[in-house]
């Protein structure tokens, strides 16, 4: 198939799953066929980024198979967020009303999305969130849980914004809360990428609603999370928190000589 999917028709809501994939092979088939049993009308984007194991060809064969299935080929390994930004590119240009964000490994799982799309009638962004009242994980190790739960406490604290699952990716986003993100500035990957679009969601006073999911731990393949991914959220985090400190305290210093006048 070509680098970007075919139009799509139009609708009266319209639903798009962006699903980004690097060596998912075994996983994929499952989730795509989880989605469509859980919520038949939405439609998939697979944005590939020229999987080696040949998950790119099984995607195209979905596609081929099914209508509300479509594919981006990406020339290689260009990262989370780089893919989540080109499907959200292309979801905003054909007109879809929604975008969510789903991991392909099952991990986010697809029958969970219907609570997500029922938030979303009253909220411009839904975070699937394991750290609410009747979320969590499973599998996980203590080590693994204490480090997002911490992750997550550092970014509330440092960033100001009452989010329990900042890092979280499984999350649904209306059109319009899309674009008053500035999107073209993000360059942020990994977790980063997801506390970045849910921080700037905040600064805009956008309705953000977390919803509880159970985070189940991929069965086949490999995590992509590294210490590298790790170390560019903490570092970023720490310096978006230092800036917004530096500029509410510059806030309140006009502030206050504006009343001493």
């Amino acid at each position: 198939m070509s680098a970007h999917p075919d139009p799509v028709s139009a609708g009266p809501e319209r639903i798009l799953v962006i699903i980004p994939t690097y060596n998912e092979l075994k996983a994929l088939p499952k989730t795509l066929a989880r989605v469509q049993s859980s919520v038949p009308s939405v439609e998939v984007l697979i944005v590939d980024d020229n999987s080696p194991d040949g998950t790119g060809k099984v995607a195209d064969e979905w596609a081929s198979d099914h209508a509300q299935i479509h594919v981006m080929h990406r020339m290689g390994k260009g990262g989370l967020g780089a893919a989540y930004l080109a499907g959200f590119a292309w979801g905003l240009q054909q007109g879809f009303d929604v975008l969510v964000e789903m991991d392909a490994d099952g991990s986010h799982q697809p029958e969970q999305l219907p609570s997500l799309l029922a938030a979303l009638k009253y909220s411009d962004l839904v975070l699937g969130s394991r750290w609410v009242q009747g979320g969590g994980t499973e599998n996980w190790s203590k080590n693994r849980v204490l480090l997002s739960k911490s992750g997550n406490y550092y970014t509330r604290v440092m960033l100001g914004i009452d989010i329990k699952d900042a890092t979280g990716g499984y999350r649904a986003f209306t059109a319009k809360a899309l674009r008053s993100l500035n999107l073209h500035e993000v360059t942020s990957q990994g977790y980063c990428f997801q506390v970045d679009l849910a921080w700037r969601a905040a600064q805009r006073g956008l309705v953000i609603t977390e919803v509880p999911i159970i985070f189940v731990e991929r069965e086949v393949g490999t995590s992509k999370m590294s210490r590298k991914i790790v170390a560019e959220a903490l570092w970023r985090v720490t310096m978006w928190g230092i800036d917004r400190c530096v500029n509410e305290a510059s806030g309140s210093l006009i502030k206050g000589r504006g009343s001493s006048k």
